[in-house]
């Protein structure tokens, strides 16, 4: 569910004026605690699927709870409510980011509790569509540099989800990840986003987010039957859902990149 996402870089309308923002964390009021839930929840609801990787089913919503300073929002003053949401939890940095992405950030996080950790690692953005291209993830961004700074850690480092990925699933995942627009800058909107606040790209996670669950489970959320064992286009999905009939089941792995912040 929360591989982090940035609004495209081009065609972005004007923000409202930086002095209507104010950023706070889920530990500031119960209150804004749920806010920031149902804000997450109102951006993310087209992939609910997500919601059902082993680490995000067993971890993701402790995690929250557990370290409420390290979750922020992005208050409007004028209408008192969040229009962003960023989540994050410290992590100890390995010398090789992981191929498993989001899903390691969050198990390694909830084994760790903390202990040892040297780097913020985002997991996710979250605007809802209403109040997108106003480069209010951007402001996102830089608040997250900024608490990692504050906890005395590096990064922040993020397991980032190509969202225009979704138009090609079929595609290689390496060979979309060259592809370049006419100004030779990255052709995917969200990767764009991060390099130019200030991210590099590390290297791939092509299993970030792992989803096994049975042929009813995708054909309620398809709304299709799966005679046929094969690879299936998804709505939202990144990469085809793999089907096995003869086992009954169907495994999503979702493809994200490791982007750092120095």
């Amino acid at each position: 569910m929360h591989a982090v996402e940035l609004e495209p870089a081009t065609n972005v309308r004007p923000a409202l004026k930086p002095s209507r923002y104010v950023v706070k964390t889920r530990a500031e009021s119960p209150e804004l605690r749920r806010a920031a839930q149902a804000v997450e929840q109102a951006a993310w609801a087209d992939l609910g699927f997500l919601n059902y990787t082993r680490a995000h089913f067993d971890h993701y919503s402790d995690l929250l709870t557990a370290f409420p300073d390290f979750q922020l929002c992005l208050i409007d003053e004028e209408r008192g409510y969040p229009v962003a949401v960023a989540n994050s939890v410290p992590i100890k940095r390995p010398d090789v980011l992981p191929t498993e992405g989001w899903d390691w950030a969050v198990h390694h996080a909830a084994m760790r509790r903390g202990e040892g950790a040297d780097t913020l690692c985002a997991l996710a953005v979250s605007v809802p569509a209403i109040n997108r291209r106003k480069g209010l993830a951007r402001i996102m961004i830089r608040a997250l540099g900024d608490l990692a700074a504050s906890k005395g850690l590096a990064g922040p480092v993020a397991p980032v989800r190509p969202s225009a990925k979704k138009g090609h699933p079929f595609v290689a995942f390496d060979d979309y990840l060259a592809w370049t627009d006419d100004n030779g800058r990255a052709y995917d909107p969200w990767i764009r986003s991060h390099l130019a606040c200030g991210g590099k790209i590390e290297r791939a996670c092509t299993r970030s987010m792992v989803v096994e669950e049975p042929l009813a489970f995708w054909e309620t959320w398809s709304n299709r039957e799966f005679r046929e064992s094969g690879g299936y286009a998804i709505e939202g999905g990144l990469a085809p859902v793999q089907i096995d009939v003869e086992r009954g089941v169907g495994r999503y792995e979702e493809p994200n990149v490791w982007i750092s912040y120095s």
